[in-house]
């Protein structure tokens, strides 16, 4: 647990508010089931607990709507461009800046708010899950993470090539994602040792963020079941980032996206991620974080203060309990949740990015604000993906040719 983190949570949370930990019974390390994936059953998920799985059901869910796989993509994308402007400033800067109320709408050139890496990397993560589940889509078994993590490289040419017609899909020959906006150094230096790392073959010690913020496609494709959805999410943070604390949260950001679609609650769908959290090892700080915010956005504690307290978002730990706090608090305004999650000292467009997925999803894409939706960057390419996540993979056009894999 990050020190400061705790002796700020002591100091701040005193008497006035519940300790989230003396309500919750916590599985620690130790406790954490360690699972034998040869003694998986085929076609059902690894490193989980197995107890409980039961095959997928056929059913109608009431948020499985394309507005709501719009809203969730649009909405990641209007989170990460409205941080983007601020994402390396502090607040009292950005108050200087901008007033009292930090940042309050999207900053434009030529008219269009710019995406950054979030958006991009969740686009190249959306490519690999589809590439993978049209060759194969099983709703009951982890997808091909070797053409996801080929996805990322792709991914990585647009960073430091121009554009050049190329033979690795539609999504690779989009102009506009070859701009370069900040990428993150763990996701570009992962990538560029072309080792690709797993939960059980860790590569680095990364707890960035860098993987939370693009795994919101991975709930969307396995809304079916919530807890593939989070094995998924954290394999995906996993090909780049190796500490718990930076790939556990990606399962919970898949996992909360799917229980959404399912028609859960926002806070159902908070709840039934964390106790799929409980089972993994190494969940201890992610869960610590996540019961903290919960708690506080169930308070009177002042925002800034709430959030200075869950940490800047650079860690993915972090970046989680940060948005679900943010998401917590203002659930049924956009609007208002969306400069909540960038105002504040870290990592703005990733905090931005991940409340614009869940609340885009929850909300759906009628409740975002026109004035947002049809501005931000590579809005129709969105919703093509969006369009492409929802059908199945043999309702896709042209799904051979436009998501090839050589």
């Amino acid at each position: 647990m990050n020190i400061r983190i705790l002796n700020l949570f002591k100091k701040d949370y005193n008497s006035k508010y519940q300790n989230p930990l003396e309500s919750t019974k916590v599985k620690t390390d130790s406790e954490a089931k360690e699972i034998d994936l040869s003694k998986t059953p085929t076609g059902y998920y690894s490193k989980i607990e197995i107890q409980g799985i039961r095959p997928i059901e056929d059913k109608t869910y009431s948020k499985h709507l394309l507005k709501n796989y719009t809203g969730c993509l649009i909405g990641g994308s209007i989170g990460d461009a409205l941080g983007w402007p601020i994402e390396f400033r502090r607040l009292d800067e950005i108050k200087r800046i901008y007033g009292d109320e930090g940042i309050t709408d999207l900053e434009k050139i030529n008219g269009i708010a710019e995406i950054t890496d979030d958006t991009q990397m969740t686009i190249f993560t959306a490519d690999g899950l589809l590439k993978s589940a049209i060759k194969k889509f099983d709703e009951n078994s982890v997808p091909n993470m070797q053409t996801v993590y080929q996805s990322y490289q792709n991914w990585l040419s647009t960073q430091y090539t121009g554009y050049k017609k190329n033979k690795n899909g539609w999504i690779s020959n989009i102009k506009g994602l070859y701009a370069n906006r900040a990428p993150g150094t763990t996701c570009t230096g992962s990538l560029e040792r072309r080792i690709p790392g797993s939960i059980e073959t860790p590569i680095n010690n990364s707890k960035g963020c860098g993987g939370v913020m693009r795994v919101a496609p991975a709930g969307l494709m396995y809304y079916k079941n919530p807890k593939l959805a989070f094995e998924v999410g954290a394999r995906c943070a996993a090909l780049t980032h190796s500490n718990p604390s930076a790939y556990l949260p990606a399962g919970v950001h898949a996992c909360i996206i799917a229980n959404l679609i399912q028609g859960k609650s926002l806070e159902d769908s908070v709840d039934n991620s964390i106790e799929i959290l409980k089972d993994y090892k190494g969940c201890d700080d992610t869960l610590y974080l996540l019961e903290m915010a919960k708690n506080y956005a169930h308070s009177d504690i002042d925002s800034e203060k709430a959030i200075r307290n869950l940490g800047e978002g650079w860690h993915g730990d972090e970046a989680i309990a940060i948005s679900v706090y943010c998401a917590l608090k203002s659930p049924n305004n956009f609007e208002e949740a969306l400069k909540l999650a960038v105002n504040h000292d870290g990592d703005s467009d990733s905090t931005g990015a991940i409340v614009g997925n869940i609340l885009g999803t929850y909300l759906g894409e009628d409740e975002i604000p026109n004035k947002w939706k049809n501005s931000v960057e590579l809005s129709s390419e969105l919703r093509q993906i969006a369009l492409d996540l929802y059908n199945k993979p043999d309702e896709i056009d042209n799904a051979q040719e436009r998501y090839a894999i050589y």
